[in-house]
């Protein structure tokens, strides 16, 4: 759309200026099929799914389909039900006038006000304003949501001014029609109301509107797309057949496959600035092992599977522990902050209640035990990666029989340094950081192994006022 068009304040402009227009799934699949052949970035952002979940919606784009996203939590359906709006035009014209319901074509309105205007005045006389896609686009999360809040409802106080029930005019609209060319999304499509489903049914095959009984034909223009948890979307009866069928694709979204793209997604979601007044170095093994609690909660038999284990569960905690490390720096004094296995120790508050428990494979387990579990497991994976690669003899040579060895959150770094006058080379380059000279991140490496060491049952542990201390067998 070039600049005379923006300008256009009049039907009669509009026309001169050479504006075509066109429907949304039109409008979507020309813009998207024009970055394409450019080489844009089609979904900036998004990562992991270049290779499975983007082409289906490339296809479902150029077919115009109306979309389901189907996922566990945390998959990033959301935001790609969102990130549509980018292939809507800038603006786009519609009819400035009195009385309105819906944002009209100018050159083919749908609601009554709109035609009678365009047909009692003169192009000149017919106002134009410009819509920005970003309000081409609205969402409802299903739980709650009635058939008047998305289709509309009887307007009682325009019945009582004489207006007949059967006519558009006594009508109150729903958010669906009054998103007319535009994105319609309902997330949680399995926890929506049978009756509003008929209604949603009814939008995607006839594309009007029937509130009551009485049938209003509306010409609607507009995408609808959809998310949904596979467990209770494939569960016999929430979702009826036939709005099923009507759903032009399906997409499935999926987990990080690598815990490499999950910690790329993790930090980049995260968004944490590491440096500023009081810097924080992560090593990336503690990156790890924070992903990998996330990947050990989706395979454990005490969390839910079918709830899942979203993304948020990495990225929350992964706040949690750089803010921990950050406490530690301002307190002590310390720059960097460098994050150590103590600092998980505060993962309570950024995991609990993001982590469904399976009921009948917990066994009455907490979830704050459930989480102790399979942090273990997680902090054991990492560690013997990192054994298997390097050798446990090398990594864990320091450690002689009969020493014991204090650590915890609060402690400085320097109590490590004591501890470790010679760092084994070898560590330095399993640890990709700089144990020999930065004591902070030598006291971030022993905690990494004496937590393997003994999530490895090599070593023994026991916990007093918020402390820990290690003892070599």
């Amino acid at each position: 759309m070039n600049q005379r068009q923006v300008r256009s304040a009049n039907l009669r402009q509009l026309r001169d200026s050479g504006w075509q227009s066109k429907s949304v799934k039109d409008e979507l699949r020309d813009n998207f099929l024009r970055m394409l052949a450019s080489g844009d970035e089609l979904f900036p952002g998004v990562v992991g799914y270049e290779h499975t979940v983007i082409p289906e919606i490339n296809l479902a784009l150029i077919a115009g389909h109306d979309m389901l996203f189907l996922g566990e939590k945390g998959q990033a359906k959301s935001r790609l039900m969102r990130s549509l709006v980018r292939f809507l035009d800038e603006y786009i014209p519609y009819l400035e006038i009195p009385g309105a319901p819906v944002h009209d074509d100018p050159y083919h309105p749908i609601s009554t006000a709109g035609k009678r205007y365009v047909a009692e005045h003169s192009e000149e006389d017919v106002p134009v304003a410009w819509w920005h896609r970003q309000e081409r686009y609205a969402e409802r999360l299903a739980p709650g949501t009635k058939f008047a809040d998305i289709i509309g409802e009887i307007d009682p106080s325009k019945l009582a001014g004489g207006v007949s029930m059967a006519t558009e005019e006594a009508l109150h609209f729903g958010l669906i029609p009054r998103l007319h060319r535009g994105i319609f999304a309902m997330n949680e499509l399995p926890e929506l109301d049978e009756l509003v489903q008929v209604g949603l049914f009814n939008i995607l095959e006839e594309r009007d509107v029937q509130i009551r009984g009485y049938p209003v034909r509306f010409d609607l223009d507009l995408v609808i797309l959809f998310s949904a948890n596979p467990s209770t979307f494939n569960r016999s009866g929430k979702v009826i057949p036939q709005l099923k069928d009507r759903i032009g694709s399906v997409i499935h979204t999926h987990y990080p496959r690598e815990r490499e793209l999950g910690i790329q997604i993790m930090r980049q979601e995260a968004a944490v600035e590491l440096g500023g007044d009081y810097p924080v170095l992560v090593p990336h093994f503690m990156s790890e092992i924070i992903e990998q609690l996330t990947i050990q909660a989706r395979k454990s038999k005490y969390v839910d599977h079918q709830s899942g284990v979203s993304a948020r569960f990495s990225i929350a905690n992964y706040r949690t522990m750089v803010a921990s490390a950050r406490h530690r720096g301002v307190v002590l004094g310390e720059k960097p902050a460098v994050p150590r296995i103590s600092d998980l120790g505060h993962l309570y508050s950024s995991s609990l209640g993001k982590l469904e428990l399976d009921l009948m494979g917990s066994h009455q387990m907490s979830e704050r035990q459930v989480l102790d579990a399979v942090m273990a497991e997680a902090i054991k994976t990492v560690f013997e990666e990192y054994v298997d690669r390097h050798g446990l003899a090398e990594i864990a040579e320091i450690f002689s029989r009969g020493v014991k060895i204090e650590v915890g959150d609060m402690l400085p770094s320097s109590a490590y340094a004591r501890l470790l006058q010679r760092v084994p080379p070898v560590w330095d380059k399993a640890f990709e950081v700089n144990a020999s000279e930065n004591p902070a991140v030598r006291a971030s490496c022993v905690e990494f192994v004496l937590a393997g060491l003994y999530a490895t049952d090599r070593i023994s542990r026991s916990q007093q006022h918020g402390r820990l201390t290690y003892e070599i067998r």
